[in-house]
C-alpha cells in the first residue's frame, strides 16, 4: 500500500503547490479525495511527504525545502559536534531554502482538510477515525508553524483556507506576535491529542503521543527563549514595522510566559510517559556489561521494533533512500566519498570515563593542560577509552575500534625523537588560539635538520614510512589522517551513529541506503520532562501534577538514561540550582547528538555568542579554551606513533586538516525572514533588528 500511495502521490503533489490551477475533468480533486477512507490516505500520504522533518535529507545550510541527500552528514551547524570538510560546516545562522513558502503551502493543505472534512462526516462510520483524520491535519499545522517559530518568532498565523483569487486584505495576514505565535502551535498541538487515536493508523503517522512529545519539545524551546531572551545583551525583542505586533521577542510578561510553557512541556512529557507504553531500548543490555550496553546501543538506531520509538522516518530501497553510508563512512568504504561526519574531541570530552585535566579538557599529557608535560603513551589508542561510557563507542568510532568486520586505522603520524618513556609535545607551548592554524608540516620536529615527524599528504601519495621492527610503515593509518586530502577523518575520529555496520563497498554509493531516521523517541520526552521540572523548581512554581514530586521525576528519567548508557549514575538528586540545570542539558548533549536537536537546544539556551559560551557544553567551562570573542574552533584528537617506546599517544590540537572558524552572534538568534516576501507584501515585517 505504502508503494502505491507514493506512486499516486507523485501525480497529486502539484494541486498543492499552484492555488490558481484548474485540473481537467479526469483529475481526482482534494474533495473527492475527503470522501472515503482511500481517497484520504492518499491525501495524508501528500501532507506528510511535504512535512518538514530534519532527518537523512536534511542539510541545515541549505533548508528544509530542498531535502537533498549529497553530502549527507551531521552535527556540522556550529554545534561542536562534528564538521566536514566542505562550505557546509557553517554556524546555524540562516539557510539558503527558507522554510517560508513551502510551509504556507503545507499549512492550506492542512487547513483544507480541516475545513473540508466535515461535509464528509457521514461517509466515516467510525468516528475516532474520522476525528483522527483531522487530528492530524492539526499536527500538520502545529509541526509546521513550529518549524517557522524557532526560526523566525512571530509569523502570519493562517488557520482558515483563503480562496483565490482574492483582494491584498483577505489573502495576506500581518506577523503575529511571537507569544501569539506559540499559542498557537500550543493550541494546535493539544487539539491534535485530543482528536488523534493513541495508536498511529498507518506506520509513519502521528498519535496521540506523538503530538504530545512534540508539543513538550515545541513548549520547551517556547519557555526557554521567554527565559533567556532577557538575558541576553542586544536587540532580540522589538516591534514589527508593518504589523505593530511584538514579532521577535516578548514583553513584560515573558516570566509568566516562560513558566506557562514549561508546565505545558512537563504536562505532555510526563503524559506520554505514564500512558503511552514506551520505554527505553534495552534489549540487549546487561547489568556491568560494557560490550553489551555498546550493542545495545548500536542496535537501537535500525530496530523498527524498539519500544523506544515514538515516530519514525521510514526508507526502502530503492524507492526512497539516502546516502550517509556513501558520506560519512570511513575511508576503506569510499564511495563517492568518506569521512563527512568527523567528530570532534570538545565533544567526546562529555562522556564520563575519561581522565581530565582540571580545565575540563581531556587529560592527555603529564603536565596540568594538554599544553604541558609529556605525551602519556598507551599500546594501542583504544587503551584510552578502556573505561569510557558504552554510549560514545556507539556514537563515534575511535581510533583502532572495529567497524564492519575492519579495524579501523586512524594515525596522523609517525614521531621517531623522544627517549623510552619520554615524548616531547609537537608544537612544544605553542597551542593556543591563535595559533589554532599551525600546522604539522610546520612543527620544528618536521621542518628541522633533525627530521623526527612523519606524515601524510595524500591516500595514494606523499605517505612517508619509518622502518619499525624490520617493516616500513606508513605514516598515516588505512583510514587517514591525511594532512591534504580531505575526503576522511579530519579530526582522527568517525561518525559511527545510524551508519549501518552490515553494508559491504558493493552496496555503498548515493541513494543505497535505507536504514530509517528516529524524529522522536522516549529518550527525548524523559530530557523534556527533566528539564521542564527543573526550570519550574528554579522558578518557584510547584509541579504541574499533584501529588508529583517533579524533581524526583527529573532525576529518575536522568538516571534511566545514563544506566542503558552505561554512565555514571547521580548520586545525588537533582536541585532546584542552575547546576542541576547544566546537568541536565549536558546530557541532552550527549544523547542527542547527531539527531538535528543539539543547534535547536544552543540557540533556545542563549549560549552560542560571544559572552555565553562558558555554557555552551551544558556544563561551565573556560570558553577560552576553544573561542575568541564571538569567533570559535573546535578541537581534535589526532594518534600518532611513537616508534621509540613502540606506542601511541595522542595530540590535541585544533583542527589541523581542512581547519573551520566559525562566529556567532546575538542578532542571529533568529534568521532573518526572506527579504523577497518582505519587498512584495505591505504585510510582512522585517525582524525588527535588522
Amino acid at each position: 500500500m505504502k508503494k502505491s500511495i507514493l506512486y499516486v502521490l507523485t501525480s497529486l503533489l502539484f494541486l498543492s503547490s499552484c492555488e490558481m490551477y484548474i485540473p481537467p475533468k479526469n483529475t481526482l480533486t482534494d474533495n473527492d479525495l475527503m470522501s472515503s477512507d482511500a481517497g484520504l490516505s492518499i491525501y495524508m500520504s501528500r501532507l506528510y511527504s511535504q512535512m518538514p522533518w530534519e532527518d537523512f535529507k536534511y542539510m541545515a545550510q541549505w533548508g528544509l525545502p530542498r531535502r537533498s541527500s549529497w553530502l549527507g552528514c551531521f552535527g556540522v551547524e556550529g554545534t561542536g559536534e562534528a564538521v566536514n570538510r566542505d562550505g557546509l560546516t557553517t554556524p546555524f545562522r540562516g539557510e539558503d531554502d527558507p522554510w517560508w513558502g513551502a510551509a504556507y503551502t503545507l499549512i492550506r493543505d492542512a487547513n483544507k482538510l480541516i475545513e473540508g472534512l466535515p461535509a464528509y462526516k457521514d461517509n466515516y462510520a467510525n468516528e475516532a477515525v474520522y476525528n483522527d483524520y483531522i487530528g492530524q491535519a492539526y499536527f500538520v499545522r502545529a509541526y509546521s508553524y513550529y518549524q517557522m517559530a524557532r526560526r523566525y518568532g512571530g509569523v502570519p498565523l493562517v488557520t482558515e483556507v483563503i480562496e483565490y483569487p482574492a483582494t491584498s486584505d483577505k489573502l495576506e495576514r500581518y506577523r503575529a506576535s511571537e507569544e501569539d505565535t506559540w499559542n498557537q502551535i500550543l493550541a494546535d498541538f493539544d487539539m491534535a491529542a485530543e482528536l488523534m487515536m493513541p495508536k498511529s493508523k498507518l506506520r509513519g503517522y502521528a498519535n496521540k503521543y506523538v503530538a504530545l512529545a512534540f508539543k513538550a519539545e515545541a513548549m520547551l524551546y517556547a519557555g526557554s527563549v521567554a527565559k533567556y531572551n532577557s538575558t541576553v545583551t542586544g536587540n532580540l525583542t522589538g516591534i514589527g514595522a508593518k504589523s505593530g505586533n511584538r514579532v521577535m521577542g516578548f514583553g513584560d510578561n515573558a516570566a509568566e510566559l516562560s513558566q506557562k510553557w514549561f508546565t505545558e512541556a512537563y504536562k505532555a512529557a510526563r503524559e506520554v510517559m505514564t500512558e503511552g507504553g514506551y520505554s527505553l531500548y534495552k534489549k540487549t543490555w546487561a547489568e556491568g556489561d560494557k560490550e553489551a550496553q555498546y550493542r545495545n546501543m548500536v542496535d537501537m538506531w535500525s530496530d523498527l521494533t524498539s519500544p523506544e520509538n515514538i515516530l519514525v522516518r521510514e526508507y526502502e530501497y530503492p524507492t526512497l533512500c539516502h546516502g550517509l553510508d556513501a558520506y560519512s563512512s570511513p575511508f576503506l568504504w569510499h564511495s563517492p566519498l568518506a569521512g563527512g561526519t568527523c567528530p570532534t574531541l570538545d565533544f567526546i570530552e562529555m562522556f564520563d570515563g575519561l581522565e581530565y585535566h582540571p580545565d575540563g579538557t581531556l587529560k592527555l599529557t603529564t603536565g596540568s593542560t594538554n599544553d604541558k608535560g609529556e605525551y602519556l603513551l598507551y599500546d594501542s589508542p583504544m587503551d584510552l577509552f578502556a573505561q569510557v561510557e558504552p554510549r560514545l563507542r556507539a556514537y563515534v568510532i575511535l581510533p583502532m575500534d572495529e567497524f564492519r568486520k575492519e579495524i579501523i586505522e586512524v594515525r596522523a603520524g609517525i614521531f621517531t625523537g623522544g627517549t623510552q618513556g619520554h615524548v616531547p609535545l609537537l608544537f612544544g607551548d605553542n597551542y593556543s588560539y591563535g595559533a589554532a592554524q599551525t600546522k604539522y608540516a610546520d612543527s620544528p620536529y618536521y621542518k628541522g635538520s633533525n627530521k623526527s615527524l612523519y606524515l601524510g599528504a595524500q591516500p595514494t601519495s606523499g605517505i612517508e614510512t619509518v622502518s619499525v621492527n624490520g617493516k616500513e610503515m606508513p605514516a598515516t593509518g588505512a583510514c587517514g589522517v591525511w594532512q591534504e586530502y580531505y575526503e576522511s577523518t579530519l579530526t582522527g575520529l568517525h561518525l559511527r551513529k545510524y551508519l549501518d555496520e552490515n553494508k559491504v563497498i558493493e552496496n555503498i554509493g548515493e541513494g543505497k541506503s535505507d536504514q530509517p531516521f528516529i524524529l522522536m523517541r522516549y529518550a527525548d520526552v524523559l530530557l523534556a520532562a527533566a528539564e521542564a521540572a527543573v526550570e519550574l523548581a528554579i522558578a518557584g512554581v510547584p509541579c504541574p501534577i499533584q501529588g508529583e514530586d517533579m524533581l524526583a521525576v527529573a532525576t529518575e528519567a536522568i538516571n534511566d538514561i545514563r544506566q542503558r548508557a552505561g554512565a555514571d549514575l547521580l548520586t545525588q538528586g537533582l536541585t532546584a540550582d542552575e547546576i542541576s540545570r547544566n546537568i541536565v542539558r549536558r546530557e541532552r548533549r550527549k544523547e542527542l547528538a547527531f539527531e538535528h536537536k543539539t543547534k535547536w537546544d544552543l540557540r533556545r539556551w542563549r549560549v552560542q555568542h560571544e559572552g555565553a559560551k562558558e555554557l555552551f557544553w551544558g556544563v561551565e567551562k573556560d570558553a577560552g579554551i576553544f573561542s575568541s570573542g564571538s569567533k570559535y574552533r573546535f578541537r581534535a584528537l589526532y594518534p600518532f606513533y611513537s616508534s621509540v617506546n613502540g606506542k601511541y599517544f595522542f595530540d590535541a590540537h585544533f583542527i589541523n586538516v581542512s581547519p573551520k572558524e566559525f562566529e556567532y552572534n546575538v542578532i542571529d538568534y533568529y534568521f532573518s525572514v526572506p527579504s523577497d516576501e518582505v519587498s512584495k507584501s505591505e504585510y510582512i515585517d522585517q525582524q525588527p533588528n535588522r
